[in-house]
């Protein structure tokens, strides 16, 4: 399988697996199970380790089993944040691929729900996220109020296909104000047997009073040795060597991993290592122009995207290994210790904030590609010649 189908597969509603977050499943699932299901979860940690995937799979384990362990218990829970009923046994596996116990909240994608779920069918589901514009068939660039109003309206109907209804918030960093002063109204009125599930890389962005309002589950990154036998078992055309290199740049990011392989991250990081590491002499004008010419041309768009997200990388392990950090075996020690010799850590720490403003505005302000690379090798090669 290429990069390009891996991350396709690792779309969160597609994708049944999540490695490296059973006892975060099991905890969703023992709150469910014990009839103390939080009516709201603020799933939050690094970009990219699974956390919409948790999401959706917590949703599809809730729409298959929500209704038979409502049955079971002995008492109704009350509306608000937590049930009081006692627990429910776990469900038993069934034919049709449900899951069993110590498999988390694995639903197998023969499933009927999965597919329904997955086809964006299922009535007892609604996914938030930004929407598309129809005009530039991107995504717009935050969540709107009218979006948030419409889960009020879904979550006020009885559930037509069992006992819960769902919605699913990803991101909910990128709701606007509107958007997330609507969702705190819903958070602070939530009808019986409804769930909402946010997911946020940067939960410090949201409203406080969203945050009190929500039960928080915080996933950590797999082990990297985990991430690259899944980049291996994924990426066909890539080798061990080549998946553990990736593995490493993402550090438990199998998201960032995938797309860094659709995207030639690893000719791109050895390109940028060896461009910086020609600092302080210099890097010769015309393989640095050759360079960012071929990242500015037509159509070059990804590639641009793995070079911006190289170098900061690049220059985030430069300023840990300057601060006593560890740093990666893929990187030259030796050119990374003798560019932290050359400027302090507060210089760098400088750098990394210019090129990171310049990087984040060059879609958004529809900079010169070309420029924007010269810029920022320019501003790495100011700091040492200080």
């Amino acid at each position: 399988m290429s990069g390009d189908d891996a991350l396709q597969d690792l779309d969160p509603r597609a994708n049944p697996d999540l490695i490296g977050h059973l006892e975060a499943e099991e905890s969703l699932r023992g709150a469910l199970e014990a009839g103390r299901l939080a009516h709201a979860w603020l799933i939050t940690g690094p970009k990219g380790i699974g956390k919409a995937t948790l999401a959706h799979r917590f949703a599809r384990y809730v729409l298959t089993h929500g209704a038979i362990l409502a049955k079971t218990r002995t008492s109704d829970a009350g509306p608000g944040l937590f049930g009081d009923a006692p627990p429910a046994p776990a469900p038993e596996p069934d034919p049709a691929g449900a899951g069993a116990a110590g498999q988390g909240l694995y639903l197998d994608p023969a499933h009927p729900v999965f597919h329904r779920t997955l086809a964006g069918s299922h009535a007892d589901l609604m996914v938030v996220e930004r929407a598309f514009d129809e005009k530039t068939g991107r995504r717009k660039g935050q969540i709107t109020i009218d979006a948030i109003r419409a889960v009020k309206g879904f979550l006020s109907k009885t559930a037509g296909e069992g006992a819960w209804r769902v919605v699913v918030v990803d991101c909910a960093d990128d709701m606007n104000r509107n958007a997330a002063n609507a969702l705190l109204k819903v958070l602070e009125e939530p009808p019986p047997q409804a769930l909402v599930l946010l997911v946020s890389h940067n939960p410090g962005s949201l409203l406080p009073t969203i945050r009190s309002r929500c039960r928080r589950l915080t996933l950590r990154p797999p082990p990297v040795d985990a991430v690259a036998a899944l980049i291996a078992a994924r990426c066909s055309d890539l080798g061990a060597d080549e998946a553990a290199r990736l593995a490493a740049v993402a550090e438990g990011s199998i998201g960032y991993a995938l797309d860094l392989a659709a995207q030639g991250g690893l000719a791109m990081l050895d390109e940028v290592s060896s461009l910086l590491a020609r600092l302080p002499d210099g890097i010769p004008a015309r393989d640095l122009h050759d360079f960012a010419g071929r990242l500015g041309g037509a159509g070059k768009e990804a590639e641009f995207a793995a070079f911006a997200k190289t170098l900061r990388w690049w220059l985030e392990r430069l300023i840990i290994a300057g601060g006593g950090g560890p740093l990666p075996g893929i990187l030259d020690a030796e050119a990374v210790a003798r560019l932290n010799a050359m400027a302090s850590l507060d210089r760098w720490l400088e750098v990394w904030e210019k090129v990171s403003r310049l990087l984040a505005a060059t879609t958004a302000a529809n900079l010169d590609r070309k420029q924007v690379v010269l810029n920022a090798f320019i501003t790495a090669e100011a700091a040492v010649r200080r």
